[in-house]
Order: C-alpha cells, then sequence, then structure tokens
C-alpha cells in the first residue's frame, strides 16, 4: 500500500504522428493518405514525421526521405510548416498548464506532468481522460498518455499506448508491468547495449532487472546501476518546467565499426539535417557547431569550431562537421559512434511543448 506521503505520479502526454497529424488536420484532402513531412528527396531530405498510413510502409521518422519513396510510389510528402506546429504546442502547453505548472516540455509534441497534486491514482486516471478528450476537442489532435510513479515508467506506457492511447501503471503495479518487456524500451538501452544484453540472453527488462550489480558495473561501468533501477521501475528525476536548453545535438553508435570515409560522412550529413530540424523547430541558431567521435576501442574526442554568425542550417553544419571529422581520420582508426551538434546560442529560451523530428 503507497501511503499518501509516499505519493508520486507523472503523466507523460505523446501528440500522435504530430507533424502529420497537423497537415491532415489542415488539408482534409490527406486524410487516409500515406503522408510524410520533410524535405525534398533530391536535396537529401529525411522524414521529419509519418503519418499511420504511411508507417505501414515501414516508414519512419529520420529515415532518408528517397527511402521513404522508395517504400511507398504513392507517398504525399509535404514542407514542415514549423510555425504551425509551434501554434498548436503552444495551445497544447496551455491546457496542460490548467492543471499544474509542473510541466516539462520534451519537444513539440511531448512533454511530463507531474499531477501529485492529484493525491490518487484513481483522480490521475480521471484527469488523463479528460485531457485526452479537452486536446481533441480543442485542437482536432490525438494524444496519448502513459503515466506511472516514475517519468520513465509514464514514458514506456505511453509508447505502448499509442495510438491514441491511455495506459496508466497502478503504484506497486511498476514491476510486473516492465518485466515482460523488451529491455531496448528502456530509456538509455540503445541498439549497442541491446545487442550486448541480448548476446549475455537478456531480453526483457525482468532478466535486466535480476542481473548482479557486479555483472553491470563490469559490463556497462557506472550506468549499469542506472539501468538496472529503471528496469525496476525506479527513477528519481523530477518534472524540470522551464528547462533552458545549452545544445542541440544527436548521435549514432555504428552496428559495426567503421573507417571509411564516405560512410562516416554520410552518417554525419544526416545527423546534421536533423539538428538543423531541431534548431529551426526551437527557433535557435548556435555559433559554435561540434561533433563527437568514439573509436573502436572506447576512446572519445570531441572538436568544435565557432563561428563569427550563428547559424542552423543543415548545409553549414554539414561542411564543419564533415572537416572537422576529416581531420580525424587515420590509417587503421575505426569508429563505432559520431555525433553532431550546435551550442553556443544567442539567447537561451524555453523549450516549446511537445518537438523533435
Amino acid at each position: 500500500m503507497i501511503s499518501s506521503y509516499d505519493w508520486r505520479y507523472v503523466l507523460h502526454a505523446d501528440l500522435d504522428a504530430f507533424y502529420a497529424s497537423v497537415e491532415q488536420l489542415d488539408n482534409p484532402q490527406y486524410l487516409g493518405l500515406p503522408l510524410v513531412v520533410g524535405g525534398a528527396p533530391e536535396e537529401r531530405g529525411v522524414v521529419a514525421a509519418a503519418s499511420y498510413e504511411a508507417r505501414k510502409y515501414g516508414i519512419r521518422s529520420a529515415m532518408p526521405m528517397s527511402t521513404a519513396v522508395r517504400h511507398c510510389s504513392q507517398l504525399v510528402r509535404v514542407a514542415p510548416r514549423f510555425d504551425r506546429y509551434r501554434e498548436i504546442s503552444r495551445h497544447v502547453m496551455d491546457i496542460l498548464l490548467e492543471i499544474t505548472p509542473l510541466v516539462e516540455p520534451v519537444s513539440l509534441d511531448e512533454a511530463y506532468v507531474d499531477v501529485t497534486i492529484v493525491l490518487t491514482w484513481e483522480r490521475a486516471n480521471q484527469l488523463a481522460t479528460d485531457l485526452k478528450t479537452k486536446i481533441k476537442a480543442d485542437t482536432g489532435l490525438v494524444v496519448s498518455i502513459g503515466g506511472g510513479r516514475s517519468k520513465n515508467v509514464a514514458k514506456v506506457a505511453s509508447q505502448l499506448a499509442k495510438p491514441d492511447g491511455l495506459l496508466l501503471i497502478k503504484p506497486g503495479d511498476e514491476r510486473r508491468f516492465l518485466g515482460p518487456l523488451a529491455v531496448d524500451i528502456l530509456w538509455g538501452v540503445g541498439p549497442k547495449t541491446a545487442e550486448v544484453l541480448r548476446g549475455n540472453g537478456i531480453t526483457t527488462l525482468g532478466e535486466l532487472s535480476a542481473c548482479s550489480d557486479l555483472w553491470l558495473l563490469q559490463t556497462f561501468g557506472k550506468r549499469g546501476r542506472g539501468l538496472k533501477e529503471r528496469a525496476l521501475g525506479k527513477d528519481n528525476a523530477m518534472v524540470t518546467p522551464h528547462r533552458q536548453l545549452k545544445s542541440v545535438s544527436a548521435e549514432i553508435t555504428m552496428s559495426r565499426d567503421v573507417e571509411h570515409e564516405v560512410d562516416l560522412v554520410e552518417s554525419l550529413q544526416h545527423l546534421s539535417q536533423g539538428v538543423a530540424s531541431r534548431l529551426r523547430v526551437q527557433g535557435l541558431t548556435g555559433k559554435t557547431v561540434f561533433i563527437k567521435l568514439r573509436l573502436s576501442d572506447f576512446t572519445t574526442m570531441t572538436r568544435q569550431i565557432t563561428l563569427s554568425t550563428p547559424t542552423s542550417t543543415a548545409d553549414v553544419i554539414s561542411h564543419l562537421a564533415c572537416g572537422m571529422l576529416r581531420r580525424e581520420l587515420q590509417a587503421g582508426r575505426t569508429f563505432r559512434l559520431v555525433g553532431v551538434g550546435v551550442t553556443g546560442f544567442q539567447n537561451f529560451m524555453q523549450l516549446p511543448l511537445f518537438p523533435s523530428m
């Protein structure tokens, strides 16, 4: 039994297929069609969002637009309208702020909401149901909501609730809920970590939570204990409103170590597109472009260049990132991770509610 003194509850609200849903809302002729939002394939554009009709063809966010077109010849592509997406995000944020000031924006289409103030799970359930109804009525958009005693549990629940779902985990049911789920649903378990876990016969969160602390430390270092805690549903991270964004970055861990320049450059170009898209969404420009490189022996290095004029342009970010990368290429060097980011913003600003790619 959870006493009132131990009570804590967090909702994770995630607007379904946000950019694509806005386009279908504003342009009814797109309803029911496989639709993507993003840049043109001939300009190396990437998919920023895909409707659920497009997802049936295996099309996903961050996929090169040229690949998406090959997957579906009837695909409808529209250019992003970030001003419109921000407008609707602000509207949704206002709805959440009517409940509590404890709203933590994650991106244009998702946010955490601390509803501890309602005191009981039953009231949290009713509140979440009312939120879904009000957001649909006021904006025409569908939101999936997950809930739990931690941000981690709430996030996992909202993922499983999609599309148009509501899944709230009762206090005390965290281990039973998380136990059967695949390890890669957990925040912090990327492709490489999932590969290591599965290689050791660990495929579910229940199995991860049963791992010895010593093995986790030896295998994953200090972060191993955190993985186990989250697999158990334990997470003390607070819902923090009004976050200030200090950098925007993206990185990828390769499925295998890479040495060829053309493959590394291609990865950085795609990552730069995503970073530029997030900067535009958030209305930011930065003066410093940086890269992160991790070698096959886990040596990690960062390099950066500071400009005289701030930028949010994909071509500029990509050009500088690839230039820094090329200076680190040496015979025999292989890379397991590459990343790119922008910092040095002229004016910090609050993240808009619910964006990303």
